[in-house]
C-alpha cells in the first residue's frame, strides 16, 4: 500500500514505524528537515520537505497514485485542507486526518459526514485518551482494557499479585475457579518478555497478563487473578485542559470529581462549565492544597497537564502523601517505561492510543479494530472471516487447524450477538469476529492475509 503520512512529529514517526516493516511504500511531508532526516536515517522510507497541504509538495510525495494520505500535524486546518487538496487535485481514495479542536468536533456531522470536507476518517487525539482513562477508572486495577465487536468483548491487562487465588496455579485452574465464566488468558509478560500460554502454565506474582472475556465477565476474572480493588469514588484530576475538561464531565455524575487548574481564567471557564465537578485555581505540586483537599482519601490522582515533568512530579507526590493510585499523562514515550510500575500505578501515552485509532483504518480490508498494546511491541486485532469454505483460509475452519504466526492468539469470536470463547476445536464461521492477540506485529501481515479471502484458494 502507498501511503503518504503529513506530519513527522511524534504521531507520525510512530506510523511510520509501525508501517514500514509491513510491504508498505510510505512517504512522509514535513517542514522541518532534520525530523524528517533523523526517520529517513532510521527506516527505509521517503521524505518530502514542504508544507503538507501545497499541492506540489504532495504531487512531489506521490499522491496521484497513492493509496492513502494520513495527516497528522499539530495543525487541524493544515491536516483538513490537505485532504480537501489531496481529494480534489489528486482523487486519492482514502484521507484520514488529526482533528483537535473542539469546535470542528462539535460539528463534524455537518462538516465531515456528508463530503464537505474530504476527511473519510477522524482522529481525535483528546477523545481517545479519555476514553482509555475512563476505561481504566470502570475496572480498578486493570493496567490496559480494550473492547471489541461494539464493546462485546474485552481484552484486559493486568498484574497478578501476591496472595491471587491463582498466583502459583496452572492456567488449567481457571476454568476449576470459575466453572460458568469463559475466559482465555491470550498472553503472559514475565519481566517483559512473552510467555506463550498454556493450560500448565504456572501463573507468577508480577506477570502481566492479557485476558479475553466476555465485557460483562471481566470483573470476575479479574478477581482470580489478583485482590479486587473496590470501585473508585473520590478523584482528583490536575489539569483543565482538553483531557482534563472531558474526563471530568464524563466522571461528575458517578464519581465525586476535583479538578486542579493553575491559570485563573481557565479555571473560572471549567466551573461554569461543569456542573458536579469542584474546581480549583493552584498548583497541582503544592503540598498544602493536596493536603487540604484530602489527597490521603483520594482513590486516583489523574495528571494530564501538557507538562510531562510536571505530571510525573505531582502524582510521585499526590502518592507519598496517600493517594492510593496515580495515572500520568505521558508525551515522550521515553518516560513511560522508565515510570510505570513504580510509585507511578499507569503511564499512559496519548500516542499509542492515536496510533491504535489510526491502524485500525491502515490496516487492509477485514480488520476491523486494532489496539498497539505493551509501547507498541504487541498489538491486538479484530478481524472478519469474509468468504466461505472455498475462497478464505478460515472459514470453515477449527481453531486448532489454522496457520497462525508464531505468538498469535486466539482469543474469543464474536457471532451475530453470541461471545465464544476460542478454544482448537471451534470452527470459524462466516463473518465472525475473531479476536486474536499478536506478541509481535511483525507477523501482522500474515494475519491479513490469512484473513483476506481470494477467488484462487481452493
Amino acid at each position: 500500500m502507498k501511503i503518504i503520512i503529513i506530519g513527522a512529529g511524534q504521531v507520525g514517526g510512530t506510523l511510520a514505524e509501525n508501517l514500514v516493516g509491513e510491504n508498505n511504500d510510505i512517504t512522509i511531508i514535513d517542514r522541518d528537515g532534520s525530523s524528517l532526516r533523523n526517520l529517513q536515517d532510521k527506516f527505509d522510507l521517503r521524505v518530502v520537505e514542504g508544507h503538507g497541504a501545497n499541492p506540489d509538495v504532495l504531487r512531489e510525495a506521490g499522491a496521484q497514485d497513492a493509496d492513502m494520505l494520513v495527516a497528522v500535524t499539530n495543525n487541524d486546518e493544515t491536516n483538513m485542507i490537505a485532504c480537501q487538496v489531496a481529494y480534489t487535485l489528486f482523487n486519492t481514495p482514502n484521507k484520514i486526518a488529526r482533528i483537535r479542536n473542539e469546535s470542528y468536533l462539535d460539528h463534524k456531522e455537518t462538516l465531515f459526514h456528508n463530503g464537505a470536507i474530504a476527511v473519510d476518517h477522524l482522529i481525535a487525539p483528546e477523545q481517545l485518551v479519555t476514553d482509555y482513562i475512563k476505561r481504566l477508572i470502570d475496572y480498578p486495577g486493570a493496567l490496559q482494557v480494550v473492547n471489541f465487536a461494539n464493546n462485546k468483548v474485552g481484552l484486559v491487562a493486568l498484574k497478578a499479585y501476591y496472595g491471587g487465588p491463582l498466583v502459583g496455579n496452572a492456567l488449567a485452574a481457571l476454568r476449576e475457579h470459575m466453572p460458568n465464566v469463559e475466559a482465555r488468558v491470550a498472553a503472559i509478560f514475565r519481566q517483559g518478555k512473552p510467555i506463550r500460554p498454556l493450560g500448565t502454565t504456572i501463573i507468577e506474582a508480577d506477570d502481566e497478563v492479557f485476558f479475553v472475556s466476555a465485557s460483562n465477565n471481566i470483573r470476575a476474572v479479574m478477581s482470580e487473578l489478583q485482590k479486587l480493588e473496590n470501585p473508585y469514588r473520590r478523584i482528583i484530576i490536575a489539569g483543565g485542559g482538553n483531557i482534563g475538561a472531558a474526563l471530568a464531565s464524563r466522571l461528575e455524575r458517578d464519581y465525586s470529581v476535583k479538578l486542579i487548574e493553575r491559570n485563573i481564567t481557565r479555571a473560572e471557564q471549567l466551573s461554569e462549565m461543569l456542573n458536579n465537578t469542584i474546581v480549583f485555581c493552584g498548583d497541582a505540586s503544592d503540598q498544602e492544597l493536596l493536603n487540604e483537599e484530602h489527597i490521603d482519601q483520594t482513590d486516583v490522582f489523574i495528571a494530564v497537564t501538557n507538562d510531562d515533568e510536571a505530571n510525573i512530579m505531582s502524582a510521585m507526590l499526590a502518592k507519598r502523601m496517600g493517594a492510593k493510585k496515580a495515572m500520568v499523562l505521558i508525551q515522550r514515550g521515553a518516560y513511560v517505561d522508565l515510570v510505570q510500575g513504580g510509585t507511578i500505578d499507569i503511564a499512559i501515552s496519548p500516542q499509542q492510543a492515536t496510533i491504535s485509532a489510526l491502524l485500525t483504518h491502515v490496516r487492509r480490508a477485514g480488520i476491523a479494530n486494532v489496539y498497539s498494546l505493551r509501547r507498541g511491541a504487541a498489538e491486538a486485532i479484530e478481524a472478519i472471516a469474509y468468504g466461505d469454505k472455498l475462497t478464505s483460509r478460515v472459514v470453515g475452519r477449527t481453531v486448532g487447524s489454522l496457520k497462525l504466526p508464531v505468538g498469535t492468539t486466539i482469543g474469543a469470536i464474536v457471532r451475530n450477538d453470541a461471545v465464544l470463547i476460542a478454544h482448537d476445536k471451534t470452527v470459524i464461521e462466516q463473518d465472525d469476529h475473531v479476536v486474536m492477540f499478536l506478541v509481535d506485529k511483525k507477523f501482522i501481515p500474515d494475519v491479513e492475509k490469512l484473513f483476506q479471502p481470494s477467488p484462487f484458494f481452493l
